[in-house]
């Protein structure tokens, strides 16, 4: 059986250390990659999605056979218009484990066809999230240390009080 093509998606607002590490593991395990950087209705955006999408780009262009794309709608309408097999998904800890079972079992029902596979976020950038990033960086601190240094320079813009 061959590798199946894989894709990770996120709203990677802002893309972080984190997420890199994840797409750069999951990279190694299949055929492809298409990282999706999507739009999440529950969450008011501090960077467009044309901004994110080239942050994304940005931060993982060393990644082989990597493809990095916007999509809206339904993950799993997307990942089977990007012939993607499996849905990979990171976990930080027991909060994003109960979200992530809740997600993969709603997607199962959508898309039988579709396996979502698990990575444990690593010890050194697990602690990491967008939101935590955001966070630091509107109330002046420095953030550097948690995303690529592109993103670092566009948080300096987006919030010029902050310390990067």
């Amino acid at each position: 059986m061959s590798q199946p093509r894989a894709l990770f998606a996120g709203s990677f607002d802002p893309i972080t250390l984190g997420h890199v590490d994840l797409i750069e593991r999951a990279a190694r395990l299949f055929w492809g990659l298409v990282v999706a950087v999507g739009t999440n209705v529950r969450k008011a955006p501090v960077f467009d999605l044309a901004t994110r999408v080239a942050m994304a780009r940005e931060a993982t262009a060393h990644v082989r056979g990597l493809e990095v794309a916007p999509f809206d709608g339904l993950l799993v309408d997307f990942a089977r218009a990007k012939s993607c097999a499996v849905l990979v998904r990171g976990i930080r800890g027991v909060d994003d484990y109960a979200f992530e079972t809740t997600s993969a079992h709603a997607n199962r029902a959508l898309a039988p066809e579709l396996e979502t596979v698990w990575l444990v976020a690593s010890q050194a950038t697990g602690f990491i999230s967008s939101t935590m990033v955001r966070e630091v960086a509107v109330n002046g601190g420095d953030a550097s240390s948690f995303v690529p240094p592109s993103v670092a320079a566009r948080l300096a813009v987006k919030f010029p009080r902050a310390t990067l």
